[in-house]
């Protein structure tokens, strides 16, 4: 019999397998990213999602510090011999509960209840996100994966004309999407069926395995390879490049699954899964959980020394003159201290100011890095720590700026114009560190502590100490960015 055990455990032991081992393949997918990579920035960038893989691998520690929500798909044999009383959901949850709150390893809650009033975190990332199936057979089949937000934010759907281009429609999006979703990643399409059938069979697809590699060598054979392959051509020759730094590399596969549709209509649903693309796929048959093998360290490839090169700045002296000697693609290794901070300190202190009260930390001439980190265990400092998502802080950028003094700005992925207009006015500096590298990026964190806003959690103002900190300049005191002038570059024909 499958019991509630074996799933439950099953999947618990799966959460915690994920969050510190990608899926071989596409280990071996960004080491040939890596090799054929010409763009400095970006070869460096998918350095350090390698490496920080590679660290993560070993020390059983998150790969991302958004350890995602929970995705899990069933596939339940109606034969299946099955003792459960409950349902998959509250199995699941059960399981869910169990691994992000693992001692050796917790993971950070990242779900909010009531998304349209107090947006209240469930602090356990409960509830999961569920797809259960009926289909033939006497097993259960399990998909685990976990879902980071700056990715998800970047799904798409339309209803395209029967007679439009799919693969235009994608490239059009795609191209428009920005480096919110971190790439080197995946892509997910769903093609037919309805709205929702549609968006399931995307996120499914992120799970099939990476073979774009075979499927060059062998030539398509269906309408889906077909477009598989052309999409993946088009979409790499956008220029987009690991991080939006620009480069040749930004899509490691296109995933496709289609369904019969109404003659009238042609959905399209695009997911795109970021540089920290986590699942495992395992089934059940009544002999016991699931167990899981580590995969083979060789897959990793030589990097050579382990630091990340660049030029250093101290933090503790961050003058007009050194800031506009700053150029986009500058790989800077930062020492000393900065703040952290994000969308709900942002808000807290953009209403502050607006009633009048003091900003509850003095950032003048100092840097804010905009980040959640996750909890830290033995005698870590913090826990991973990459960056957020910089667009969301962008409609506070102008007013903190004018109010604070402030000089650098460290996040991922572009910046908007609004925010680009600020970053020159006030003669600041953007820098992005790479997302996909958060616990390379923590073991640079030597001291951190909560100074401001406790009550937000993993939201709170914290004061840490870095040192050798690698982050890339992205936006100059000019207003010049390298999200636009990198594609740019590198986008053929």
């Amino acid at each position: 019999m499958i019991t509630e055990g074996h799933l439950i455990d099953s999947v618990a032991e799966a959460l915690q397998y994920i969050s510190y081992y990608h899926p071989p393949d596409f280990i071996t997918a960004m080491a040939e990213a890596y090799a054929r990579e010409e763009s400095d920035s970006a070869r460096n960038a998918i350095r350090q999602i390698l490496m920080n893989a590679r660290m993560a691998a070993i020390g059983h520690r998150p790969i991302c510090q958004d350890t995602g929500s929970v995705n899990v798909f069933l596939d339940i044999g109606v034969q299946a011999p099955l003792a459960w009383s409950r349902t998959p959901q509250e199995m699941v949850d059960e399981a869910t509960r169990r691994a992000y709150a693992f001692a050796a390893n917790p993971l950070r809650a990242s779900i909010v209840t009531d998304p349209l009033g107090t947006r209240r975190n469930t602090r356990d990332n409960t509830p999961a996100m569920l797809q259960t199936e009926m289909v033939a057979g006497s097993s259960v089949s399990v998909t685990v994966s976990a879902k980071g937000g700056g990715s998800e934010n970047k799904a798409k759907f339309a209803v395209l004309n029967p007679s439009s281009s799919v693969a235009d429609w994608v490239v059009e999006t795609v191209a428009g999407l920005g480096a919110g979703w971190c790439p080197p990643g995946m892509i997910g399409l769903g093609v037919g069926g309805s709205v929702d059938k549609a968006m399931a069979m995307a996120k499914r697809a992120l799970n099939d395995p990476i073979d774009i590699t075979a499927l060059r060598q062998r030539g398509a054979e269906t309408a889906e390879e077909h477009l598989r392959l052309e999409l993946y051509e088009r979409l790499n020759a956008l220029g987009i490049g690991a991080q939006g730094l620009g480069g040749l590399t930004a899509v490691l596969d296109v995933k496709i699954r289609s369904f019969p549709t109404h003659a009238a209509s042609l959905p399209v649903a695009l997911i795109p899964n970021c540089a920290a693309t986590r699942h495992v796929h395992f089934s059940l048959d009544g002999s016991g959980p699931a167990s899981f093998s580590p995969p083979d360290l060789s897959l990793w490839p030589d990097l050579g020394e382990a630091a990340v090169t660049g030029r250093r700045v101290d933090l503790e002296a961050l003058d007009d003159a050194l800031l506009q000697s700053l150029s986009p693609g500058d790989t800077l290794l930062l020492s000393g201290r900065l703040f952290t901070g994000r969308d709900a300190a942002h808000r807290r202190m953009i209403d502050g100011l607006a009633k009048g009260d003091p900003l509850p930390v003095d950032l003048r001439g100092r840097a804010i890095y905009y980040v959640g980190p996750v909890d830290p265990v033995g005698d870590e400092v913090i826990g991973p720590a990459g960056p957020t998502t910089s667009t969301r802080m962008d409609r506070f950028t102008r007013p903190l700026l004018e109010a604070s003094g402030l000089k650098l700005m460290i996040g991922k992925a572009e910046r908007g114009a609004e925010a680009i207009a600020a970053i020159r006015d006030h003669g600041a500096v953007y820098l992005i560190a790479v997302g996909g590298a958060a616990y390379l990026v923590s073991k640079a964190i030597k001291k951190a502590r909560p100074v401001a806003y406790q009550d937000l959690g993993m939201e709170a103002i914290y004061e840490i100490e870095v040192e050798d900190m690698p982050v890339t300049v992205a936006v100059d005191t000019k207003g010049n960015s390298i999200h636009q002038s990198g594609p740019a570059r590198w986008r053929r024909p």
